[in-house]
């Protein structure tokens, strides 16, 4: 724990602070290994192509296009308004949260980000940690069957207050996990399916990637949850979730990871939601590093947002404090923003509030 100097009025010689983000950088530096940098902004910019590493595919052009996109919005500042309290709560599925938005899945810790975590402890932290401070974490999936079952086990110790996210494996592999995703109580389910361009997937044998309409809709039914589409970035793969009957879908291009060139997740945001008209929820990431970010992905017709790349700083750094130093200033930024733009609930962020 941090400490502070006594002040008068209090008895104790010492009391406790909460870590601020800048702290947990600094100690994350030291334990992040020798690819991603912990750089103060998240911007791809240090990193770039650095695969292993937290980069992206290519010359890293996606990565940095995701960021440099949402910094291109503009919000729309309006504080002749009656003032009232400021409520960042986002109902989900039959959950409530505190703010709107949520850890990004993330896997392979040890080898992309240091081995003084893996995925097993990362996960544990994570999941536990988001779950006690108002927010939910996606957690990740790999070729080690201990990944998903560790996770799963961490989002039963929550009492399912997590989103496991399975990768697009062939079917019997698909079957396996769903299982560990039902002993968990998870309140809802994922598939990364922009994951078929990661190389392990592209030569999976029995072949994995790619999944037609009717294998997701397989998959879907299967779930018994609640089941949300990662790696939308048309309106035609929007409509085809929808059609295999997802809850949820999430703009993503997989952080730039499998495919270079790629449009930035906030340049399709909105024709998406527009095509989807409420019939799905919708999240997006990419690039996303502060709660004005996650006002503009609002406004722009997202329900909730995604946040990975600085969520594992936050558990290299200060673990436990560190997520709650994180959320705390993405949320505290997010209601800033609400409240000088001139709305006091989620509900009120309408396309008028931002200018692209």
């Amino acid at each position: 724990k941090y400490k502070r100097i006594l002040r008068p009025h209090e008895s104790d010689r010492e009391v406790t602070r909460l870590m601020n983000y800048a702290e947990c950088l600094e100690l994350a530096r030291g334990k992040m290994g020798n690819y991603c940098k912990a750089c103060p902004e998240c911007n791809g910019r240090a990193c770039k192509n650095q695969m292993p590493g937290p980069g992206a595919k290519g010359i890293g052009d996606t990565a940095i296009r995701n960021y440099d996109k949402w910094k291109e919005i503009r919000v729309q500042m309006d504080t002749l308004v009656e003032k009232r309290p400021i409520d960042t709560s986002l109902s989900l599925f039959g959950k409530n949260f505190q703010y709107p938005f949520f850890a990004g899945p993330v896997g392979a810790v040890n080898m992309h980000y240091g081995d003084s975590l893996n995925d097993v402890s990362y996960n544990d932290i994570l999941v536990s940690s988001c779950a006690e401070f108002g927010i939910a974490a996606f957690t990740g999936d790999g070729m080690d069957s201990n990944v998903m079952m560790a996770a799963t086990e961490a989002i039963k110790k929550a009492g399912g207050l997590g989103i496991p996210t399975v990768k697009p494996w062939n079917v019997e592999m698909v079957r396996e996990k769903m299982a560990l995703v039902k002993d968990a109580g998870a309140f809802a389910a994922a598939m990364d399916i922009d994951a078929a361009g990661l190389p392990f997937l592209k030569n999976f044998n029995p072949p994995a990637g790619s999944k037609s309409v009717e294998e997701l809709r397989e998959i879907v039914e299967a779930a018994g949850v609640p089941f949300i589409v990662k790696g939308i970035m048309t309106v035609k793969g929007a409509l085809k979730a929808k059609e295999a009957g997802a809850a949820a879908i999430v703009v993503s291009n997989h952080g730039g990871r499998v495919l270079d060139q790629c449009l930035a997740t906030a340049e399709v945001l909105e024709e998406i939601a527009k095509a989807v008209d409420g019939s799905m929820k919708i999240f997006v990431d990419g690039g996303i590093r502060s709660g004005t970010d996650v006002f503009k992905a609002l406004a722009l017709g997202a329900d909730a947002v995604i946040i990975a790349r600085p969520f594992v700083t936050a558990v290299y750094g200060g673990g436990r404090e560190g997520v709650e130093a994180y959320i705390q200033k993405i949320g505290s930024e997010l209601a800033d923003t609400m409240a000088m733009c001139g709305v006091s609930s989620l509900s009120e962020i309408t396309r008028d509030c931002v200018r692209v």
